[in-house]
Order: C-alpha cells, then sequence, then structure tokens
C-alpha cells in the first residue's frame, strides 16, 4: 500500500501550492474590491471541487491499473510454474507431496506421487533435514539413471498462532551429462607408477651364472604383463628400476586385486635363494604431471623405507598401503652406509653443535644409538648434547654407570634446555624413530631446520618429512647395528669408549633378542666391532638384568594371557608404572615361546593411555595390526599407545585390528 501510495504522488501533480497562492490572490482583492473578491473566492471553489474530483477520478483509474497488472502477473506466475521445463515438486515441511508438475511426472509414470511422502521415491531428499540446517542445493540425487542437483526454495507461510509452516519448492536439474563427463575425464586421468626391485644385486648374486639371464627375463616379463593388463607405457630406466603410465581406471582394478604383481613377482624361482620383491609407488590426483611424478616418487620412498614388497598408492595427501608381509632382505654390501656416514659428517663439520634425541621412554637402543652418535660428533671436534626428560627402568642401570664420568656429565639435557641452546646452524639427529609424535621432544623438531633421521623401523605415512637426511633402514635389527656401521666411516678412529661401545652392543642386544631374531651377517659384523672396542658381554649381559619385581610382573602377564583363535595370544600387565617399559615387551617375548602361539600382544595401562607391544615369528604382521591403531614397528615386532582409553576398550581394539588383518589376508 505504501509503494502504492509512493507512486501516486510521483504520477499525480503537486496542485495545492497552486491553490494556497489562488487563495492569497483571493484574499488581497477583498481589500481592493469586495465584489471582485467574491468572484474570486467562487472560482477558488470551483478550482478546489475540480481538483478533489480529478484526484479522485485518477485514483480510481491507477487502482483499477494495479489490480488489472497483479491479474495479469498471478496469471504469467500460475503458468510460469504449470509450464516450468524443470520437474518441480511442491510439498510440505513434513515431506508429503502437494503437487509436482508434467515434467517431474515424466519420470514417475507409473506413481501418482500426491499425497506420498518424497523420501520414499526419491531416496536423497530429506526435508526436515533440509528445513533444519537451511539446506539451498542437494547435489547428486538419483532418479533412475538420471543425476540431479536439486535448488532448494523454502517458502514460510507461518499462520496467525504463530506456528512455524513451510512449503518446500524444489527444482531439478538435470546433471548427468555433467556427471558422466565427470566421471570420464576421471577416468582417463594419468596415473604415474614407480617399480623398484628391492633386492636386485642380491637376487643376481645368489643365482648360478647360467640362470642370471633367466632371473632377470622373468621379472622383466612379470612386469610387462603386469603392464599390458592396465594398458601402461612402460620404461626401464635402470637395471632394477621401471616407470609406467596409465589411465585411472585401470588403477581401480589393480587396487581390487590388491596389487597382485607383488605375489606374482615373488613366485619367481630361477634358482634364487631368497623370493624376489618390489617397491611400488603409485601417484594419482594431482594438478599437474610433475606433481603426479613427485606423488609417485613420495609413495615409493615410503614403499621402501617401510621394507620393500609393498604398494603405496599417494592419492593428494590421502595414502593406500598394499602388502608388507614378508621379511626385509639384508643388504650385502655397505655402499649405502659409507654415503650416509659422509654426508652425516659433513653435516657435522657444517653445524655449531648437534642435538641428538631418540623416542620417548628411551629404551637400550634409543640411549644406545644415541651414544654413538654422541661419540660420532665428538670425533669430528663438535659438542653434542642428548635430549632426555625423564629415565626409565629400562636404561637406568646405564645411566648409573655412567654417573661421576667427566666425560658425560653435563650431556644429557632437557626440553627447556635444549630450546635455550638452538642456533640457526644447531643440527638435531633423531635416532630410533622417525614419527614426530614418538620422539622424546616432539616441538623441538619444526624449531631447528637441518634434521637427520636414522631409524630401523619400517617407514610409516607420517614420518617427518622436513628432514635433510634421511637413514631408514628396515633390515637392519637395530638403530645401534645402523649408528655402528656409520661410526666406522665418520672417523679414521671412532675411538669409541667402552661404555659407549656396551650400549651399542645392549641395543643390538635388546632388539634382537640375544642375537635370536632378526640377525643378519651385518648384526654379527657390527657385534664384532664393538667387542674390539671392548664391549664385554658379562657387562652387556647386566645391563639387560631385569629387578625380582619385574620378573614377577612379567611371569604374571604371561600366566594370565588368553588364546584368540588358535595361536594368537594377548594379555593385560597390572605392574608398577615405572617398570611397563620393561614387563610389557618382555612378556609379549615370552609368550612367542609357548608352543603354539606365533603372534603376542601385551596391553597395559599407563597414565590415561594404554601402551601395546605386538611380537610375531613371521606369519603374523604385528606391524600392520598395530599400525591400525596409530602405532607401528616391524613385521615381527611393532608397538602403539592408545590415547585416553581404557584397557578394556584397549583390548577389543587390538581384537577387532587382528581380526580386520586377517580379513584383509584372506581377500588377497
Amino acid at each position: 500500500m505504501n509503494e502504492h501510495n509512493r507512486i501516486l504522488k510521483v504520477l499525480m501533480p503537486n496542485t495545492k501550492i497552486y491553490l494556497i497562492i489562488i487563495g492569497l490572490y483571493t484574499v488581497m482583492m477583498f481589500f481592493y474590491n469586495i465584489y471582485l473578491g467574491a468572484l474570486c473566492l467562487l472560482l477558488l471553489g470551483v478550482l478546489i471541487y475540480y481538483n478533489l474530483l480529478s484526484i479522485k477520478n485518477r485514483k480510481s483509474e491507477w487502482t483499477k491499473y494495479i489490480e488489472n497488472l497483479s491479474s495479469d502477473l498471478g496469471l504469467a506466475t500460475k503458468n510460469a510454474v504449470l509450464n516450468l521445463p524443470l520437474p518441480l515438486i511442491i510439498c510440505e515441511d513434513n515431506g508429503t507431496v502437494l503437487w509436482y508438475n508434467k515434467s517431474m511426472g515424466d519420470y514417475f509414470t507409473n506413481v501418482d506421487l500426491l499425497g506420498k511422502k518424497v523420501n520414499e521415491y526419491i531416496k536423497d531428499i530429506d526435508i526436515k533435514n533440509i528445513i533444519s540446517k537451511n539446506i539451498q542445493i542437494v547435489d547428486k540425487v538419483l532418479i533412475g539413471d538420471k543425476i540431479f542437483s536439486v535448488l532448494v526454495n523454502p517458502i514460510d507461510i507461518t499462520d496467525s498462532k504463530r506456528q512455524s509452516k513451510y512449503i518446500v519448492m524444489l527444482y531439478f536439474i538435470d546433471n548427468t551429462g555433467y556427471y558422466n563427463l565427470s566421471k570420464k575425464y576421471e577416468s582417463q586421468r594419468p596415473v604415474v607408477c614407480l617399480v623398484d626391485v628391492d633386492n636386485f644385486d642380491e637376487a643376481l648374486k645368489s643365482v648360478d651364472d647360467v640362470n642370471r639371464p633367466t632371473l632377470v627375463a622373468e621379472i622383466d616379463k612379470k612386469i610387462n604383463m603386469w603392464a599390458n593388463e592396465t594398458n601402461a607405457v612402460i620404461q626401464k630406466y635402470d637395471d632394477d628400476k621401471y616407470i609406467l603410465f596409465f589411465e585411472e581406471k585401470y588403477l581401480d582394478a589393480v587396487i581390487a586385486k590388491k596389487f597382485d604383481i607383488l605375489d606374482s613377482i615373488r613366485d619367481i624361482t630361477a634358482g634364487n635363494k631368497f623370493p624376489v620383491t618390489l617397491s611400488v609407488g603409485v601417484g594419482k590426483n594431482a594438478h599437474d604431471l610433475g606433481s603426479l611424478a613427485s606423488y609417485a616418487s613420495s609413495a615409493r620412498d615410503l614403499a621402501l623405507g617401510r621394507g620393500g614388497d609393498q604398494a603405496v598408492v599417494k592419492d593428494g595427501e590421502k595414502l593406500l598401503l598394499f602388502g608388507g608381509k614378508t621379511k626385509e632382505v639384508e643388504k650385502s654390501t655397505k655402499v649405502k652406509a659409507r654415503v650416509i656416514a659422509h654426508a652425516l659428517s659433513d653435516l657435522i663439520d657444517q653445524s655449531g653443535e648437534v642435538l641428538i634425541m631418540g623416542h620417548d621412554t628411551p629404551d637400550l637402543d634409543s640411549l644406545g644409538s644415541a651414544l654413538g652418535i654422541f661419540r660420532a660428533v665428538k670425533n669430528r671436534g663438535k659438542n653434542a648434547y642428548i635430549i632426555l626428560n625423564k629415565p626409565n627402568d629400562t636404561i637406568q642401570s646405564l645411566l648409573k654407570r655412567m654417573e661421576g664420568m667427566a666425560l658425560y656429565s653435563n650431556i644429557f639435557i632437557t626440553d627447556e634446555q635444549a630450546l635455550n641452546r638452538i642456533a640457526k646452524d644447531t643440527l638435531l639427529v633423531i635416532v630410533d624413530v622417525h614419527i614426530k609424535s614418538f620422539t622424546e621432544f616432539p616441538g623441538i623438531v619444526d624449531k631447528i631446520e637441518k634434521i637427520v633421521v636414522i631409524d630401523h623401523h619400517r617407514k610409516s605415512a607420517d614420518f617427518i618429512d622436513n628432514a635433510v637426511l634421511y637413514y631408514i633402514e628396515t633390515y637392519a635389527s637395530s638403530t645401534s647395528e645402523l649408528v655402528t656401521e656409520l661410526i666406522q666411516y665418520t672417523s679414521e678412529k671412532p675411538n669409541l669408549t667402552v661404555i659407549e661401545a656396551e650400549a651399542l652392543m645392549a641395543g643390538i642386544m635388546v632388539d634382537t633378542k640375544n642375537f635370536g631374531f632378526k640377525t643378519g651377517v651385518r648384526t654379527f659384523e657390527a657385534a664384532s666391532f664393538l667387542r674390539r672396542c671392548g664391549a664385554d658381554t658379562t657387562s652387556v649381559k647386566q645391563l639387560l638384568a631385569d629387578d625380582f619385581a619385574t620378573y614377577i610382573e612379567r611371569t604374571e602377564t604371561v600366566k594370565n594371557a588368553k588364546i584368540i583363535g588358535e595361536n594368537i595370544a594377548i594379555s593385560i600387565c597390572k605392574g608398577r608404572e615405572g617398570s611397563l617399559s620393561l614387563a610389557v615387551p618382555q612378556a609379549a617375548d615370552e609368550l612367542l615361546n609357548i608352543k603354539g602361539i606365533e603372534a603376542s600382544f601385551v596391553l597395559a595401562k599407563q597414565g590415561k593411555d594404554v601402551i601395546i607391544s605386538g611380537r610375531s615369528l613371521g606369519d603374523m604382521n604385528v606391524q600392520l595390526v598395530l599400525e591400525k591403531l596409530g602405532g607401528g614397528g616391524h613385521l615381527t615386532v611393532a608397538g602403539a599407545r592408545i590415547y585416553d582409553v581404557s584397557l578394556d576398550e584397549a583390548e577389543k581394539m587390538v581384537i577387532d585390528a587382528i581380526k580386520q588383518y586377517q580379513e584383509e589376508g584372506e581377500t588377497e
């Protein structure tokens, strides 16, 4: 109504001003001539009457025009709705269909939608959810073989009783062509695949000269046959390296088969003494070919870092892991160790001082390898410090032996002291761990530019990605073994002290269970070097000795174990919190000594968290099991920590992870 009045004011002349002026002149006429004034007054009255009559007529005409226009617009609106080329449904706020047009009815020729609920026939439409969340568009709505985007227009028709009420208009836009084109584009996107033969040199050396060409030909044949299955372009660019390009639609089939090329290659028998394995890295879903190649390279490096015999698919930030169920093969050559040692020496020489850090709750392998790096740094004439916040029972014996020795009086520093020592040329060496959150002091990782990572655990997806030098060798028995080899190449005279040699020996013995697990030729060579440096096996055994209380806790844990399936033991350790880091893994090891047990898992409450140690004789990959719970490790030795959870909940999570692992194995 207000709009109507404003329009009238614009269209109708303002005659009030003129009439007022005429009225003033009429009054003035009375002063000059009363008769002339009376005549003017009469004329003024006529003009006022005529003006009122004219306004009334114009207002009436304008009102009639507006009414006709509104009627025309209403008819146009109704006609537009009735003949809208888009499928349209009008429904109540409870989803009941009030009306739908012919275009919509063409998709439901045998169904009358009136009075029915929308989601009975269109599953992707939930009216109550749409109104409550104020959703304006719903994508990928399926009707038959068509795909629609639905535009939503809720209209508030709240009545006088103030009860909220809506009718909802749903406009269906057919995007089938767009989605089909998008699907076709995605299926034809390029994929880069890098394939490395993990143990090519070792496999060739294990075969007679006559059979070597046969072995190489078999490897080439298997990989080329796999490339043909994926319609790939393949190029061999080194004796043991291949690059493949194929379309993404073929990758789905490869994933569905769990990268069966891994099994196919492993089955090659040409006189080789151990199986040939592959590391496969696949890059997909990148913005350009350069990024795609970078994805594939990162995925391949991760597969290699996890021990090989597996495939990794990098889809943006998402990682898919396949395989990894065979033991790592020890490298017979030490060329890489020499290269890494020289690179580490250069980094030490360029640094002002070196900070060394292991994992939280360090064991003898962590501390032993840290002491080994400390000696390598001192031999290069630089200062080094080891970050250690809180000792535990596993390293207490070693720390007590170091007490009072001037050489080690100030080498252990806390988090706060480490932060105060950071300079632009500070080097951080991380040993026996490659995951930031598992380190002794995660906060320091992002504050130092130059970082070196030395570890023997299988590489996890969330590894420290800003290091300048990585030395992650999963075939090694321990990080102490790797560090022992590096020390021999970082300086001409290693000059290891007896206690440092014994600490490294203890680290090797802890992770090999006294040379019983994961022990290779290079393990014994490292032990021999340490023995020549003065390591005494009796003294080392004393470092590994348990107190009586820990022994009781371990035996009680073994006693209370229960069997899952036929060959998996799981138990809960309820010992002292300070001794859990010893009792838990030792109990897991002890359970494997029971006949018929092939894998074991021991849990313990530590504060609000639950720690888990997993052990295996090789048939079960405990690393893959505990990775599902955020942990990691090796095929036969792994661990995890579940935060803020009860023991019962954690036990159920472990059992579920075991079942999931077994189900995945059955589908391969």
